[in-house]
């Protein structure tokens, strides 16, 4: 009697399989996330302004910035935003699958928001890579995994 042996997928299929669909919703589900922060700090500091005679105005100023602050704080910190977390995904380093640390979250969330400034171009890179890696992924050394898949 023979023994069949069925090929194993590669544990970078397993990471990275339905990873650039997951990640386009986990972005929309942040975006949402961010858009009610900035609504209700808006709120606040409008009324905070108005009870320190336009002082507190000042601190309008921080809502540009919540993006920025929003993505490489999640990152940094817990290696995935909560979108990413909501759909099973999470941020580690190419090399070895370790968390990344501040400076590298702070290098992903410039190069994301300038793959915008790009028409989204840098996006399609996700397309043909084969751990669907972004040119963002690609220019700082970390990699999207799902993470069920991920042994600690």
């Amino acid at each position: 009697m023979s023994q069949t042996i069925l090929p194993q997928p590669s544990p970078d299929w397993l990471l990275t399989q339905g990873v650039p669909l997951r990640r386009i919703l986990a972005f929309f589900v942040d975006c949402f996330l961010i858009s009610v922060v900035s609504w209700g700090l808006a709120i606040f500091f409008g009324i905070f302004g108005f009870f320190t005679l336009g002082l507190g105005w000042m601190m309008l100023h921080i809502l540009p910035w919540l993006p920025w602050i929003y993505f490489t704080l999640f990152i940094g910190s817990e290696g995935s935003t909560p979108g990413q977390r909501s759909l099973g995904l999470v941020v580690r380093q190419d090399a070895d699958l370790t968390p990344p640390n501040l400076a590298q979250a702070l290098v992903w969330t410039l190069l994301l928001w300038v793959s915008f400034v790009f028409a989204g171009i840098p996006f399609l890179l996700a397309l043909i890579s084969p751990r669907h890696r972004t040119a963002h992924d690609l220019l700082s050394g970390l990699v999207v995994v799902r993470r069920p898949q991920l042994s600690y």
